[in-house]
């Protein structure tokens, strides 16, 4: 089924991040719903603000901010003619909720636009995306102060792939992605994230995609298990459960029941073998304190190899 792009003029792009443990002030989304379809998305569930569906219609019905770029340079402007403005501003995150470089953004150009903008006024950015179309922008992303991008990848199984995030780009030109940023001087890593309960999360689906990671050259890793946000977001993820793995609906329900998150015990355990797996390919070990790991502290770091660890977001 075709999707139905809808233009919209937004009064401002950039949005206000009151978590203490993100490590951003602001992001920045250039689009509504997302052309991807990830199955666990858990931005499916704001399409509601808009009086919309959160089933296919996110995939289907793509809002985008044909104003983007002059909101954003206006709303900047604004800013830094306050007093300490470029202090308040801080660093930028874009694709928070859905991924800048979904297919429209190839004509629309709305991410590169905001790009420009950033670029012109040498404010810090960060960017979480699936898509090698990332790489059209490198001119861009060498300009930018402290610029970052994060790359999801949680699978190398083009089955598990195809089942639950069926429109987006296969994971191995991803990985290709992190090391041609690399390649150009640009930060790149992996957000491995959602790992998928008996599906995504046993060594043997773990082992050869952090040993890729690593060929990769990826500066930091990241990884956490699924979370499902809202009731919209677990009905669909559901769905899509029942059609390609139905054995394990019991399961995940009993896992799930009454808690967006698993357990803590379970998501340690699954922590603790990607933590070894880390450690084993030189990438940095991450051990949170709280037992969270969807938005950990950067203070709670543990920095004992050479690479970074950044934070993770489940798109």
């Amino acid at each position: 089924m075709r999707a139905n792009y809808e233009p919209i003029n937004a009064k401002q792009v950039l949005n206000p991040v009151k978590s203490p443990s993100m490590p951003f002030d602001w992001s920045i989304n250039p689009y509504r719903g997302c052309q991807h379809g990830c199955s666990f998305c858990y931005a499916r569930s704001t399409h509601t603000f808009l009086g919309l569906d959160t089933d296919d219609t996110f995939q289907r019905h793509i809002l985008f901010k044909q104003n983007a770029a002059a909101a954003l340079e206006s709303q900047l402007e604004r800013m830094l003619r306050q007093k300490n403005g470029r202090s308040r501003i801080g660093k930028v995150a874009i694709g928070t909720a859905t991924d800048p470089y979904q297919p429209l953004e190839k004509n629309e150009q709305l991410t590169r636009q905001c790009l420009e903008v950033l670029a012109a006024y040498h404010i810090p950015a960060s960017i979480t995306t699936r898509s090698p179309l990332v790489l059209r922008d490198v001119d861009l992303l060498r300009k930018i102060p402290g610029c970052t991008v994060n790359v999801s990848v949680n699978t190398l199984d083009k089955s598990v792939w195809r089942s639950f995030e069926p429109m987006s780009p296969a994971p191995e030109p991803r990985l290709d992605t992190v090391r041609r940023l690399r390649e150009h001087g640009v930060d790149a890593g992996v957000f491995l994230a959602p790992m998928l309960p008996w599906i995504t999360d046993g060594a043997e689906q773990l082992e050869p995609l952090v040993g890729r990671i690593a060929q990769s050259g990826a500066t930091f890793v990241m990884g956490s298990v699924l979370r499902l946000n809202t009731a919209a977001v677990k009905s669909w993820f559901f769905h899509s459960l029942r059609l390609h793995y139905a054995p394990l609906v019991s399961r995940y329900a009993q896992l799930y029941a009454g808690s967006p998150s698993a357990p803590k015990p379970y998501r340690e355990q699954v922590m603790e073998r990607l933590d070894r797996l880390l450690q084993s390919n030189g990438l940095t070990a991450y051990k949170p304190l709280s037992g969270q790991h969807t938005s950990p502290s950067p203070d709670n770091a543990k920095n004992t190899e050479q690479r970074p660890v950044q934070l993770t977001f489940d798109i």
